[in-house]
């Protein structure tokens, strides 16, 4: 059976139109993010912050809730009642109606301090609240800047690893019309066609690295994984001036968890005045007036009374000496932990000020590595074409070439992510 005309056209159309818009058919815009640009999408995108902007949401109104335990309270009750009762004359059923409007007035006067320990610990609780999001900022901006250096680290060692497979298939061409003119053995071709074969494994298996650590880099900022993204910034070595006793002396003052060890102390100390508030007495005042009558709704024979009332408790078997004891051991774990959390600070500048230097050290080294092994497989080169060389010398150089610019390119990513390190364990702001 012969098709009509119009549905070949039409089916020409449906298949046109399916590559036309089909979005996996059409590259992704390139997007170009400096470190800070990474930085700020991931403090605009990522969950963390959202969380610790509303935990500090929650204390703010936690603050806002201990404040109005203090102030006066208003309250209004309304009480509808129908009962039955006998005439004690009679002993004939007598049916009554009470509809009653109350408003109530209070306001606490003196609660031995426990109102007043109750608004500090919420205070408290906004400024750990505060230090939590700087926490979180700083923190994001260490996962951010690893994942940014990851994917330079990556793409430099694909660079290294498609210059390898350059120069040893430039190799393995000379080496193969050296065979064809007799003048090396086979097992020369042989051994150049191997560690061809593995120098373009190495790099298929950087250039599976570079975008597994592109897609990391977009999870962290907020991107759709599949984002193209150019960075605008090498993989580059920029001194470091500060010292490390410095840089300790800057972490114990600006250093979050160290700030939020110091206000957990103080807000233990909280809960004692707040636990010792049970021995003295607490002094309220009471104002009611209502309306209360047989008829609804109740508005008729006004009443109205003003009292102050003062309460102490006398014994409470022990209640109140339990809380006590149970803050004042609070006080002593948080103490003991505020230590704790000031030596992990100081060790974690230590550490990465440490990673840092030996980091450095190697920079240096590995420069002078990749010139002298630069210049090895350039001699190695001219002493093969001219005879005087043999194709492993060749292999050997390239190889020792290309472990050279490893080594240095991992150097100066050692160094980078440890000054990431120290910017974090020092509390540098997130600007």
């Amino acid at each position: 059976m012969t098709k009509r005309p119009w549905i070949k056209g039409l089916a020409a159309l449906v298949v046109g139109g399916v590559f036309l818009f089909n979005p996996g058919s059409a590259s992704a815009a390139q997007i170009e993010l400096s470190l800070k640009d990474s930085i700020a999408l991931a403090l605009k995108n990522n969950p963390s912050m959202k969380i610790a902007v509303e935990s500090k949401a929650s204390s703010m109104w936690g603050l806002k809730q201990a404040q109005a335990g203090s102030g006066p309270e208003l309250s209004f009750a309304h009480s509808s009642a129908r009962s039955k009762g006998y005439s004690s004359l009679t002993g004939v059923p007598v049916y009554s109606s009470n509809f009653g409007n109350d408003f109530t007035l209070s306001l606490p006067i003196y609660s031995g301090g426990e109102l007043e320990g109750k608004i500090d610990k919420a205070e408290l609780g906004v400024k750990t609240a505060e230090l939590g999001v700087i926490q979180a900022k700083q923190q994001l901006k260490l996962n951010v800047t690893t994942q940014y250096y990851n994917v330079l680290q990556t793409k430099s060692l694909e660079k290294v690893a498609q210059n390898l497979v350059d120069n040893l298939s430039e190799h393995f061409k000379s080496v193969k019309l050296k065979y064809e003119a007799g003048t090396v053995a086979k097992s020369d071709v042989l051994r150049a066609e191997v560690e061809l074969a593995n120098a373009e494994q190495s790099l298929i298996q950087a250039k599976n690295n570079s975008c597994l650590a592109s897609a990391n880099l977009n999870n962290a900022v907020g991107l759709p994984l599949d984002s193209e993204v150019l960075l605008k910034e090498d993989l580059e070595y920029h001194p470091y001036i500060a010292q490390m006793d410095d840089s300790i002396k800057y972490a114990l003052l600006n250093r979050p968890e160290v700030l939020m060890a110091d206000v957990a102390v103080d807000t233990a100390w909280t809960d004692v005045r707040i636990a010792k508030s049970g021995y003295l007495p607490s002094i309220k005042f009471v104002g009611t007036t209502g309306w209360q009558d047989g008829e609804f709704p109740g508005l008729g024979n006004n009443n109205w009374s003003l009292k102050l009332t003062a309460s102490m408790n006398l014994f409470d078997s022990g209640l109140t000496k339990a809380g006590v004891m149970q803050a004042e051991h609070g006080v002593n774990k948080v103490v003991n932990e505020a230590k704790q959390a000031k030596d992990s600070v100081q060790l974690e500048v230590r550490q990465a000020y440490l990673g840092m230097q030996a980091a450095e050290k190697s920079i240096e080294t590995s420069k002078v590595a990749v010139e002298k092994a630069e210049e090895d497989g350039a001699i190695a080169q001219v002493r093969y074409r001219v005879g005087l060389g043999t194709n492993l010398d060749v292999i050997d150089a390239q190889l020792a070439l290309n472990q050279a610019k490893t080594n240095k390119i991992q150097a100066i990513y050692d160094y980078n992510i440890n000054k990431a390190k120290l910017d974090k364990a020092m509390g540098i702001p997130v600007i």
